[in-house]
């Protein structure tokens, strides 16, 4: 969220135009009355949502049809992980992705334009592992110039601690990050350095549409994952669909729109409808921005595109 948009001044949207707990809860139960399995809170910054250990327990409390919990996931930029970490593994969260994008302050704060130093986010990772979550990943964007020098380091610091780190292209999200091809590190290179200090072998992947390609340490000392949205684009294997807070629902990362489920609620919609509704925006997605990017066709770079700020990664 860039300083010189979202400013001191800025006008944040009025409580009443964000959904309530509730009806986040009703719009993931009909979504997982509809086959969906994970639910993930993301951000900007899911932490600075007051109560949000309340969602989580009001979300763990869903069962998938035939009756088994669902897999609730949170990612953070970890500054207020260490005060939450406990309350959110109580309330039944089951996984907390944690982004850092390097381990030397000023190209972390450099590149996330915050305030707040690594040593909070390491910290926060601590605390997450202290009360018990041992499914922990670590988010790192890499962009060319900045922090590629930094792959081999962020690697050797979570090699054995059980934490999995996720490698991500740079992507063209949004419309205010700057993005540029030239800027883009592919994950090719980022396994090739890697394997080069520590040796490397692939992994099948766990589920259909997993978005991150994973390797495992040969000398058996865990695993790293890549995202390569940019050079080996996975539109068609997507399974991802986002609803921002204020009741927009994208069916693709990438959209320049999105679908105004929130009216749609207070509309006075019985269950049926709502999953009717979800059903209907799913099944005509034909979202395919980054394998058309891919082949270079003209005319995407001008497309006005939602910021990940607002809809998450």
């Amino acid at each position: 969220m860039p300083k010189e948009v979202f400013g001191r001044d800025f006008a944040f949207l009025p409580q009443r135009e964000l959904l309530s707990f509730e009806e986040i809860v009703r719009v993931a139960r009909a979504a997982v009355a509809c086959g969906v399995e994970k639910l993930r809170l993301t951000g900007g910054e899911p932490l600075v949502r007051r109560d949000v250990e309340s969602l989580v327990a009001m979300l763990a409390e869903l069962r998938t049809p035939d009756g088994r919990p669902l897999d609730i996931a949170l990612t953070t930029n970890g500054s207020a992980l260490s005060h939450k970490a406990a309350a959110l593994r109580e309330a039944g969260l089951t996984r907390v992705t944690v982004s850092l994008d390097s381990l030397d302050d000023s190209v972390f704060r450099s590149m996330n334009d915050i305030e707040f130093p690594v040593a909070r986010v390491l910290a926060g990772i601590q605390a997450a592992a202290d009360v018990g979550f041992d499914r922990i990943k670590v988010n790192t964007v890499v962009k060319r110039g900045m922090n590629e020098a930094d792959i081999v380091d962020i690697a050797r610091h979570f090699k054995g601690t059980g934490v999995i780190v996720r490698f991500i292209e740079f992507m063209d999200v949004g419309t205010t990050n700057g993005w540029d091809l030239a800027d883009v590190v592919p994950s090719a290179e980022v396994i090739e350095r890697i394997g080069a200090v520590f040796p490397l072998d692939p992994v099948p992947p766990a589920y259909p549409g997993e978005t991150a390609t994973r390797w495992r340490y040969r000398d058996g000392d865990g695993e790293i994952g890549v995202i390569s949205s940019v050079t080996q684009p996975f539109c068609g294997a997507c399974t991802r669909a986002r609803i921002s807070a204020d009741g927009q629902l994208f069916t693709c990362l990438f959209a320049s729109r999105g679908h105004d489920v929130r009216a749609f609620l207070r509309g006075g919609c019985s269950d049926g409808e709502l999953e009717a509704f979800l059903a209907r925006l799913w099944g005509v997605r034909d979202d395919r921005y980054s394998e058309i990017r891919s082949t270079g066709t003209p005319g995407l770079g001008g497309a006005r595109r939602v910021e990940m700020s607002y809809i998450g990664g």
